[in-house]
């Protein structure tokens, strides 16, 4: 019977779904005679019953964020071990929250009752990343839209699964990249599409981050890289190999660079060159941290420390990306965008804006960048910003971030980032590896879109009105279970 539920949902979920959204969506038709999910909308969801699966570190987060939103009601929780579900369970009674009807735990597979659940909306991923494809393909299957802790995918064949399930069902697939809303690249966002910058031409991002010692369990460490430590101190033998090619972890830089160039929407990523340095440093940091004899320095580090890839896009504009996970560089998402009338450049934030294309332009002095800082700030942080900053989570971007995209459903909007960008953003990480093992030859990047983004619509993103969600601005609380690294 449930098999042919769930052979019933394939065939029809997207009928449903286009009735429900009054025809509400954008961009051409594709393959296979389903729609473009380019500007896709539904009808307004005052309601949106959420079902969370994964609560740990970022899980645990999540649900305190989301319980504070007008409008969402999570309805069920899964995870893996019955004490997290009691845990998060517990702290929603104690703040007077809805207690979840629907609780599922104990078996590798307990988070499929929870997508099939019927009185579930939207199912909140935030699993380890190997789980998130099938997770995300079965709970469209269900008729459940679907937002995701990066990456989207890990493979091309992915990629493709979830874009051809998306379009098919007709419900939102979404990328929960967070950095995307952190106060200076939706800054940068607001400079690009407030035209100050001029024709953009090129961009720079990176994920810099020493993570060294976490990922040898580093006494320093954090609980949730010990389990990673842990699996690599079981492989380790002596002469094993780590190795690892391309850019392996791109969104959190490549995201908001994408939305300030309109990337699936007016323009696209074509090729991609990627190219990796040596390994160094963790084969020192090994030496001289731990004995001889110790696991960690039977591993041999043959990642290269430090990759670098460049994007070109349709338009002919540029990406540099780059990713050291290793280095003592401080930490760093370079975050640079520039154009014919100026340039944004991050860590530290700073800006340089001309009079007339292409003239010299020195960086604004600290007086007057703060002033046009401020001048335009986008209106989500100016009206949330405080808020966010209390609630905590990477700065107050995580709760933007949510409060954001329950904003657009409970409007009928479309979400700020699409089941293409997911797709494209993922795809990095094969299309650069597969550079870099060939010695940087140039390797296509697919159009996931099939051609929807010549005529799809640049995505707005607004502001949110907090007196329309009924959102009480003193319920915000500083919340120290929300991350910041």
């Amino acid at each position: 019977m449930e098999q042919n539920r769930r052979e019933f949902i394939k065939g029809t979920a997207w009928m449903a779904a286009l009735a429900a959204a009054g025809g509400g969506f954008g961009g051409c038709m594709s393959l296979g005679g389903t729609s473009s999910m380019s500007n896709f909308a539904v009808a307004p969801l005052k309601k949106i019953r959420v079902g969370i699966i994964g609560i740990g570190s970022r899980g645990t987060g999540a649900v305190h964020r989301i319980a504070l939103i007008p409008g969402c009601e999570i309805v069920a929780l899964c995870d893996l071990r019955p004490e997290a579900v009691e845990s998060a369970k517990k702290w929603l009674k104690e703040k007077g929250k809805p207690e979840p009807k629907y609780c599922y735990s104990g078996k590798e597979d307990s988070w499929k009752a929870l997508s099939d659940n019927d009185n579930i909306d939207l199912v909140y991923i935030v699993t380890p990343a190997q789980l998130h494809p099938p997770m995300e393909i079965y709970s469209l299957l269900a008729g459940k839209h679907v937002l995701t802790e990066v990456p989207g995918a890990q493979t091309m064949d992915q990629c493709w699964e979830i874009v051809e399930t998306c379009e098919k069902v007709r419900r939102h697939c979404m990328m929960l990249e967070n950095c995307c809303y952190g106060e200076m690249e939706m800054l940068a966002w607001n400079l690009c599409h407030k035209g100050l910058l001029g024709t953009l031409t090129h961009a720079e991002g990176g994920y810099i981050h020493n993570l060294t010692g976490r990922h040898m369990e580093h006494p320093t460490d954090k609980n949730n890289f010990r389990t990673r430590a842990k699996k690599a101190q079981a492989l380790a033998k002596p002469g094993s190999l780590v190795k690892s090619w391309g850019n392996t972890y791109p969104t959190h830089a490549l995201g908001p660079i994408c939305l300030y160039m309109d990337i699936n929407r007016s323009d696209r990523m074509e090729t991609i060159v990627s190219l990796s340095s040596l390994a160094a440093a963790h084969q020192e940091f090994a030496a001289a941290t731990y004995k001889p004899e110790e696991w960690q320095n039977h591993l041999k580090w043959a990642t290269g420390d430090m990759n670098t890839s460049i994007i070109r896009t349709a338009k002919g504009r540029t990406i540099m990306m780059q990713v050291d996970q290793c280095t003592p560089r401080p930490y760093s998402r370079i975050n640079l965008i520039q154009g014919t009338k100026g340039c944004f450049y991050d860590y530290p934030p700073r800006l340089a804006l001309s009079k007339k294309p292409g003239e010299h332009a020195g960086w604004l002095s600290e007086d007057a960048f703060k002033k046009a800082r401020e001048e335009h700030k986008h209106p989500l942080w100016k009206s949330v910003g405080e808020i966010a900053k209390k609630v905590g989570g990477h700065g107050g971007m995580d709760f933007i971030m949510d409060l954001r995209w329950a904003y657009c459903l409970q409007n009928g909007l479309p979400l700020d980032m699409d089941v293409y960008d997911l797709a494209s953003w993922s795809a990095i990480v094969p299309c650069s590896a597969k550079s870099d093992k060939a010695g940087g030859v140039p390797v296509e990047i697919p159009d996931f879109t099939r051609g929807a983004w010549e005529t799809a619509k640049p995505q707005h993103i607004g502001d949110v009105d907090l007196g329309k969600m009924g959102f009480d601005p003193s319920t915000a609380k500083k919340d120290k279970s929300q991350l910041n690294v």
